[in-house]
């Protein structure tokens, strides 16, 4: 017997908090926290090309060491996001000129063509917080799963104090399908969506094939 999708987000529910409560110890005395998305895979067909998920964990990989050599003291907690090779920015920085300090070295990073950058000036959160946050992503990836007419691995979701970033390379009703499920899920205070919008028709021409 397949378990209920209730069951299933009990056991997510769990996993996340012990997770965001692991990461936020581990970080609490850090004055520079950088680090990639809080955002699982599918093993599945991916709408980027080979090149571009390369090109993507690279952008991360270098942008994180950057960040590390280069802002030296300055305070700040960078999440690095890159889909496409657009790079999302979420965290915290200690003023606006860290914050666009952060941009200026993540934009010269080699392949990245945009950087969104949506830090918040202000201070890092509280582990309710992060553990709030890390709860919302694990519903709403669960609710990805379970909809039968979205492609769970179509989308990266990163959470920052209740506000759920999305991305990825989807049509217009996939946008708007996953944007109303990500605003049902508690807890949620914004949804901002940085999407590449595709035709119906560019993503059938994605699809495999079918068998002969």
């Amino acid at each position: 017997m397949k378990p209920s999708s209730s069951a299933r987000l009990q056991r997510i529910t769990t996993a996340t908090l012990l997770v965001a409560a692991l990461g936020a110890t581990l970080s609490a005395c850090a004055p520079l926290v950088v680090g990639g998305a809080a955002v699982g895979a599918l093993v599945a067909v991916d709408r980027r090309t080979s090149g571009a998920q390369l090109d993507d964990q690279g952008i991360e990989l270098r942008s994180n060491n950057r960040l590390k050599d280069e802002l030296g003291d300055a305070r700040a907690r960078v999440a690095v996001t890159s889909y496409n090779r657009r790079v999302l920015l979420t965290g915290e920085a200690a003023s606006e000129a860290v914050k666009t300090q952060i941009t200026q070295i993540v934009s010269a990073v080699p392949s990245v063509r945009e950087v969104i950058n949506e830090l918040d000036v202000t201070n890092s959160p509280t582990l309710k917080e992060r553990a709030t946050d890390t709860l919302i992503t694990g519903r709403l990836k669960a609710s990805l799963v379970d909809a039968k007419d979205l492609a769970a691995n179509a989308f990266k979701v990163v959470t920052e104090r209740g506000t759920v970033y999305l991305m990825g390379r989807v049509t217009q009703r996939e946008a708007d399908r996953v944007t109303d499920l990500a605003r049902n899920i508690p807890g949620v205070s914004r949804v901002v969506r940085t999407f590449e919008i595709i035709t119906e028709q560019e993503l059938a021409n994605m699809q495999p094939a079918p068998a002969r």
